[in-house]
């Protein structure tokens, strides 16, 4: 397909490692985040607009899929001096600050200090989409439905501390 290609090739071993390190980061964070807290979240007030469980892992998996796809494109197009600054950073940070939120939120019951952490996590995936952006439009496209996601997700988190506390 089109989308996996860059400057007319597909590098599978680049694009296989760009797609899994947040799908199975963002799985393995999953499982160890939610351990034993799923009665616990049973019983907080949510608002209405709270989507059922089984939404989440489909809509992380899709995402994380997608900002994977982003960074390989992102990583494949820019100039090899500029990695660093262009693609790594802004990408490692708000994925640092991704997998931390669901620990924060669900394990160590921390709803108002991840709220905090979620604002961050906005201004560095839209620093990060604004980077590849620059590099590859389609990249930065890409990471626009994550960017949409955590916004409602941060509006979802400030609900439901305000809910409890």
């Amino acid at each position: 397909m089109e989308i996996f290609k860059v400057n007319g090739t597909v590098n599978k071993k680049r694009l296989a490692i760009g797609v899994l390190i947040p799908v199975v980061g963002g799985a393995l964070v999953g499982y160890y985040a939610n351990k034993d807290t799923q009665a616990q979240y049973k019983k907080l007030k949510k608002p209405a607009f709270s989507p059922p469980p089984r939404v989440f892992p489909i809509a992380w998996t899709s995402l994380y899929s997608m900002m994977g796809l982003a960074q390989y494109r992102a990583y494949e197009k820019v100039d090899a001096s500029q990695i660093e600054a262009t693609v790594l950073t802004p990408y490692s940070i708000q994925l640092g600050l991704n997998f931390l939120w669901s620990f924060l939120f669900f394990k160590w019951n921390l709803r108002g200090i991840a709220l905090l952490e979620i604002g961050m996590m906005v201004a560095a995936i839209g620093w990060s989409a604004t980077q590849f952006y620059k590099v590859d439009r389609l990249a930065g496209a890409l990471m626009l439905p994550y960017l949409g996601w955590v916004g409602f997700a941060s509006t979802l988190n400030y609900s439901i501390w305000k809910l409890n506390r």
